[in-house]
C-alpha cells in the first residue's frame, strides 16, 4: 500500500512539472497596479516640469510589465494628459486643480514613461513627453464663438502682459514683479474686442517704488527666498480701454529633495519680446540620474520589447487555457486602451 501511494504521488508530481503553470494574463490599463504607477509617473513628470501648467491624467494608453527577478519589474507606460488651470509653480494639489474645458482650447500631454516597482515601491527611471493643442477646427464646431489660443509672440499679447504687469507694480507696495514667462493667450475681436493673458511672475529684490525710482537694479529673489506667482489679466480695446489684473503669489516654497526649483536662467526675469512661442510646454525628457539609460529615447526601443515579451505571455496563456467556452461566451474587452477620464481630445 506505501509503495502505491508513493508512485501516484511520483506519477502527481512528473505531471505537474510537465505542464507548467500558464504565466498570468497581461496587466490591464485600468486594473489598480496600473493606475497607481501611472500616478507616480504623472507626479515625477509635473514635479520634473518648469513651465507651464500641471498636467492631469486623462487615459492610460498602454502598459507593459518586464520582470527583472523577484519582485522587481521594469513597467513602461503609455499615457495621455490634459492641461489644468494650476500652473507648474502653484503649490495646489495636482487633485485639486481644475482640467481645462475641451472649448477652452484644450492641451494634450502624451508621455512614455518607464519606472521600475521593487518590493512594491515604484520609482521613475525615464520619461519623454511632448504636448499639442487641439486643432482649432475642433474647437470652433463645438464652440463657434469661442476664441482660439493666440501665439505668445503677438504684438497684442506681448504688449497687454506688459501693460497689465506695469499697471500692477504700479499699484502695489509690495515687491516688484518680473515676468517669468506667458502660460495662454486669446484674443476676441467680436462683440468686443479683447486680450485674456495667463502669465507667470517673480518677486524681486526690489519694491515698487524703488524699481519706479530706478534706485537699484530689481533681481530675482535668490532660491533661499524665492517667491513666485500667477497673473491673469483681460484687457477689453473696444468700444471702450478697460484692463483688469489679478495676480497671486505662492510665497517660498521648499521643493522636496528630489523635485528641482524653477531654474532661474531659463525663463526668469524674460521680456516680453523674448518669451517662447508656444502656447503651452511639456517638451520633458528627463532620466532619473539611476537610470542606467543614457537617453530617453530608449524608453521606446524598450517599449517594442515589452510587447513583444507580452505577446509571447498571451500565447503561452492562451496555448495552456483548454477550457471549453459556454455557448454565446464573449470575451472580455482588450485590457488597454483604458478608460478616458475626462475627454476625448
Amino acid at each position: 500500500m506505501k509503495a502505491l501511494v508513493a508512485l501516484i504521488l511520483l506519477v502527481q508530481l512528473l505531471i505537474h512539472k510537465a505542464v507548467p503553470a500558464a504565466p498570468p494574463a497581461p496587466l490591464g490599463c485600468d486594473d489598480p497596479e496600473s493606475v497607481a504607477a501611472a500616478e507616480a509617473a504623472v507626479n515625477y513628470i509635473n514635479g520634473h516640469s518648469h513651465h507651464g501648467y500641471k498636467f492631469a491624467l486623462n487615459r492610460i494608453e498602454d502598459i507593459r510589465v518586464v520582470p527583472q527577478g523577484p519582485n522587481n519589474d521594469i513597467i513602461f507606460l503609455e499615457l495621455g494628459l490634459l492641461e489644468t488651470e494650476c500652473s507648474i509653480l502653484s503649490p495646489t494639489p495636482l487633485a485639486n486643480c481644475t482640467v481645462r474645458s475641451f472649448a477652452e482650447h484644450a492641451v494634450e500631454g502624451d508621455c512614455d514613461v518607464k519606472l521600475q516597482k521593487v518590493d512594491g515601491t515604484l520609482s521613475v527611471l525615464a520619461s519623454k513627453c511632448h504636448s499639442h493643442a487641439d486643432s482649432s477646427e475642433d474647437i470652433l464646431k463645438v464652440c463657434p464663438d469661442c476664441p482660439l489660443l493666440a501665439r505668445l509672440n503677438n504684438t497684442e499679447v506681448l504688449g497687454m502682459v506688459s501693460a497689465a504687469l506695469n499697471d500692477y507694480n504700479s499699484k502695489t507696495t509690495d515687491a516688484y514683479l518680473r515676468l517669468l514667462e506667458i502660460g495662454r493667450a486669446k484674443i476676441q475681436y467680436d462683440p468686443v474686442h479683447t486680450v485674456v493673458a495667463e502669465f507667470a511672475v517673480g518677486a524681486t529684490n526690489c519694491s515698487a517704488e524703488e524699481a519706479k525710482a530706478n534706485a537699484v537694479p530689481c533681481q530675482l529673489l535668490p532660491e533661499d527666498q524665492s517667491n513666485f506667482g500667477f497673473c491673469r489679466a483681460v484687457m477689453v480695446k473696444r468700444p471702450s480701454q478697460d484692463l483688469q489684473v489679478d495676480c497671486q503669489l505662492y510665497g517660498h516654497q521648499v521643493p522636496a529633495p528630489h523635485i528641482p526649483l524653477l531654474s532661474q536662467d531659463t525663463s526668469a526675469g524674460l521680456v516680453p519680446s523674448a518669451v517662447g512661442f508656444i502656447n503651452h510646454n511639456l517638451g520633458l525628457s528627463h532620466n532619473n540620474p539611476a537610470a542606467s539609460e543614457s537617453s530617453s529615447s530608449e524608453i521606446l526601443r524598450s517599449m517594442l520589447s515589452a510587447k513583444s515579451v507580452t505577446k509571447k505571455v498571451v500565447a503561452d496563456a492562451a496555448q495552456h487555457d483548454k477550457v471549453p467556452r459556454p455557448v454565446g461566451f464573449v470575451p472580455p474587452p482588450p485590457p488597454c486602451p483604458g478608460k478616458i477620464r475626462h475627454f476625448d481630445i
